[in-house]
């Protein structure tokens, strides 16, 4: 799949979700980064108590990232939502068997293309045979996640990062594939000059054990909204 800012990938559309989830470890490792890192020592205090959540459950968070490939949000919005009540039940949570009791041209009407069609079927596939091991990931490392995700159709490896970020909210998670990230990082520590994945990859290096921390702030340095999966 294409490979956008995880700004403009992901949104905060599942307004009605019940349950909002924000990481115990935020306050450590805001002061971790801090002291390990000069430009999040500064950056950091800008945006208050601020700071990721999750929503939603994994199977929607899955489909709604295939519904919005290559489209815009607001088209993968209005797409989503007409897919949601073909499936029918709320829009926060589709289920899998509902997917898999589509036909095909049902889900067309909805605006999906034949090809995100094949990749929601094959979604709802694993899950319903339990291909992914939703019950066990919290005992699962990243690596071993991510090769789950990724053998889904549709699903590569920046889509199964952005899970783990946003959904599963690991910690330590740096999507060195994200545009946003590399941008941020060239503005941020090398005066807007290109970055390689390398040079990316060293700067990453003093974050730990909170990458994934430390990407949202780049992210929110070049977008003072919070993103939300």
């Amino acid at each position: 799949m294409a490979k956008p800012t995880a700004a403009a990938a992901v949104t905060d559309a599942q307004t009605a979700a019940p349950a909002v989830a924000t990481p115990a470890y935020w306050d450590d490792a805001c002061k971790h980064l801090g002291k390990r890192d000069r430009v999040l020592k500064k950056l950091i205090p800008k945006f208050g108590e601020a700071r990721l959540h999750s929503r939603g459950d994994a199977f929607t968070t899955l489909a709604r990232s295939i519904v919005g490939q290559q489209i815009s949000v607001k088209a993968a919005q209005s797409v989503w939502d007409r897919f949601a009540a073909t499936v029918g039940g709320p829009a926060t949570r589709v289920q899998p068997h509902g997917v898999l009791g589509l036909e095909v041209p049902h889900m067309r009407q909805a605006g999906l293309s034949a090809r995100k069609c094949e990749y929601l079927l094959d979604l709802a596939r694993h899950f319903s045979e339990d291909r992914v091991h939703v019950l066990q990931w919290a005992e699962m490392d990243d690596e071993a996640i991510i090769d789950e995700l990724v053998a889904i159709r549709g699903i590569g490896r920046w889509t199964a990062e952005m899970f783990l970020i946003f959904h599963l909210m690991r910690p330590n998670v740096m999507p060195l594939d994200d545009l946003g990230l590399i941008k941020g990082i060239s503005l941020n520590y090398f005066s807007g000059e290109p970055v390689s994945r390398a040079e990316a990859r060293e700067v990453g290096e003093a974050w730990a054990p909170f990458r994934s921390v430390a990407t949202w702030y780049i992210w929110r340095s070049l977008d003072p909204l919070p993103v939300e999966y």
